[in-house]
């Protein structure tokens, strides 16, 4: 079971970050061109938030299964293992951090009232979180 779950959350990143970068050029030529914010471009946005938070999910629950995750806290001498840090501490934390930013842009989009403000919004926000997502990739691991 703990291998389907982290070949799932290490597939499922590809899509997620795919659909984030989908969902971040968008907002970006939307707002750089001055077009009006449809249904299309909330459901690429909302596609990108929705991967996110199934990654976050298996993500928590690889975390808490997982040799070099949760447990890995009880290893003496582990916060000076660059390696072992990064997924016990850094990863998760991170990410939690980009998917609540990813989160909130979501939000902020809603509550817009114009079509720039809202490619706005979803830039932003949805390319902060993507940057500090790619920043903390174990690619190591993933690669």
């Amino acid at each position: 079971m703990y291998n389907f779950i982290q070949k799932f959350h290490s597939g499922w990143a590809y899509l997620a970050l795919l659909l984030l970068v989908v969902a971040v050029i968008n907002a970006v030529i939307g707002m750089t061109s001055k077009k009006e914010f449809t249904a299309k471009d909330r459901k690429i946005a909302l596609f990108g938030l929705i991967a996110t938070h199934i990654q976050l999910v298996v993500g928590l629950i690889l975390y808490f299964v997982s040799e070099i995750g949760f447990k890995a806290f009880a290893t003496e001498g582990a916060m000076k293992i660059p390696a072992l840090r990064l997924t016990m501490l850094e990863h998760p934390l991170i990410n939690i951090i980009a998917i609540a930013l990813i989160t909130i842009g979501w939000s902020k989009h809603k509550k817009a009232t114009s079509s720039e403000a809202k490619f706005k919004s979803i830039a932003i926000f949805f390319g902060l979180g993507l940057l500090l997502i790619l920043s903390r990739i174990p690619w190591s691991l993933w690669i």
